[in-house]
Parts: C-alpha cells; structure tokens; sequence
C-alpha cells in the first residue's frame, strides 16, 4: 500500500515523501496515528500541489535575498566608537551595533546573528564584512569605524 507521510518517521523517511508498505502496518500504525495519508489521486494531487507553492516560496526568498545583498554591496555604515589619545579605542565594535546603525543609517533590517565579521573590530578605519543572508547568497557590508 502506498502511504504518503504527513510527519517525518525515523524508519519511513521525511515528510511528503511516498512510501510502499504493508497493508497491516497501514491500517494499524499510521492512518489511526494520522503520521500518514493514503496515496489516493486526490492527495497525490495534494502533494504535488503543496510541493509546487513550497518551491515557489523557496525561490521568492531567494530572490529577496539576492536583491538584499546587491542593496548591501552600495553601502557604507558608519559606526562610532569612543577613541583616547593617539586614536587607542575604547572595547571594539559588536555585531549587534552594526546591526542598529545599518537600520538607523538606511532603514534595513539585518540580523546581528546574520553579520560575520572576519574579527574584532577594534581599530578605526573600513572593513568588509560577509552577511549571511540565505543558505546560497552571501553580501557583503562595508563598515566604516570613526570617532
């Protein structure tokens, strides 16, 4: 019998996926268990249809994120930073700063968790730093640090 999982089952596989199985382990583990459906034409049809809108959101994330990183490429986010004499900082600028003046400098939004930066930033002076947008798109940022 053909069983099509709504749930990932550790021996079966992943969900969405078709399985063959007996007839037995069905009818009295996985239709009663709601783990799966049978594989009629109407949810075949079901199927096909889900996994079409699911690519579907798959690419428009990955096009926002292509236009995001091209967005990021242009800009310069200047960041302050408290210097003593002879320009010797104070600490060192953080992720979660460059995320705050990226949104209060141009409005976007970006995920300090998001920002990857090469090493501490604890001297003046520009950096490119890699923003991990989406699993396949990676920008980057150029942060400028200043007094």
């Amino acid at each position: 019998m053909k069983i099509i999982l709504q749930q990932d089952e550790k021996k079966l596989g992943k969900k969405g996926d078709v399985v063959e199985v007996s007839e037995g382990y069905a009818r009295n583990y996985i239709l009663p268990k709601k783990i799966g459906v049978e594989a009629t034409p109407a949810n075949m049809n079901d199927l096909k249809l889900r996994n079409a809108n699911n690519a579907k959101i798959a690419q428009e994330q990955l096009d926002a994120a292509k236009a995001l990183a091209s967005e990021l490429e242009e800009k310069i986010v200047e960041v302050k930073i408290k210097a003593g004499e002879g320009g010797k900082t104070f600490g060192s600028v953080s992720a979660k700063e460059i995320s705050a003046s990226l949104k209060e400098q141009y409005g976007l939004e970006v995920d300090k968790k998001k920002l990857q930066l090469p090493e501490a930033l604890k001297n003046l002076g520009s950096y490119e730093v890699s923003v991990k947008l989406h699993p396949q798109v990676t920008g980057k940022i150029t942060v400028k640090v200043t007094t």
